[in-house]
């Protein structure tokens, strides 16, 4: 009996082999398959994800212009003499636009994000730095001083514009 055995369990030795090799071919080849599909789902969700990414890098970008001190104040003139007026007046304007674009974020990086939160708190404590002055006695003096400010030390606004270039520049660097 252990004569007739031994010839069968040698048959069985490349049988077993070639099963195993047919195993480990099939898992390589549904695995590279899986990572196919999935390369294949990213790239099209990409398509429809890009423009929707730069679409909201446009809303922030023109978020951050329109908050720029220079173009805030121009945009936004005083209606009398009374600094705190037109200092509620200018934040109320920042704080809206911010509400707008709040949604924007979901599409722009953290760190971008993060940026332009910080550029629109610098913006706001600027105006409200300037208003507490007890220098500066009249809306057009507190347009001045913000003015002034801001050529001198540079706006915010285009520290973070600066950010929000550089975040799109990454997304067609990949």
């Amino acid at each position: 009996m252990n004569i007739e055995v031994i010839p069968l369990v040698i048959s069985l030795i490349p049988a077993i082999l070639i099963t195993l090799v047919s195993v480990y071919f099939f898992k390589l080849h549904t695995s590279n398959e899986e990572k196919r599909r999935r390369f294949l789902l990213y790239r099209e969700n990409q398509k429809e994800a890009l423009p929707l990414k730069l679409q909201a890098y446009e809303r922030i970008a023109l978020f951050l212009e329109r908050i720029s001190p220079g173009k805030l104040l121009q945009r936004m003139e005083p209606v009398g003499d009374n600094k705190k007026n037109y200092e509620v007046l200018l934040i109320h304007a920042i704080d809206q636009e911010y509400e707008h674009n709040l949604t924007q974020q979901i599409y722009i990086s953290d760190e971008c994000w993060n940026t332009v939160k910080t550029a629109k708190n610098a913006i706001i404590s600027l105006i409200r730095k300037v208003t507490l002055d007890e220098t500066v006695d009249s809306t057009d003096r507190m347009r001045e001083i913000i003015l002034t400010t801001v050529i001198e030390k540079g706006s915010p606004s285009e520290i973070a514009l600066a950010a929000v270039k550089s975040d799109v520049n990454d997304l067609f660097s990949i």
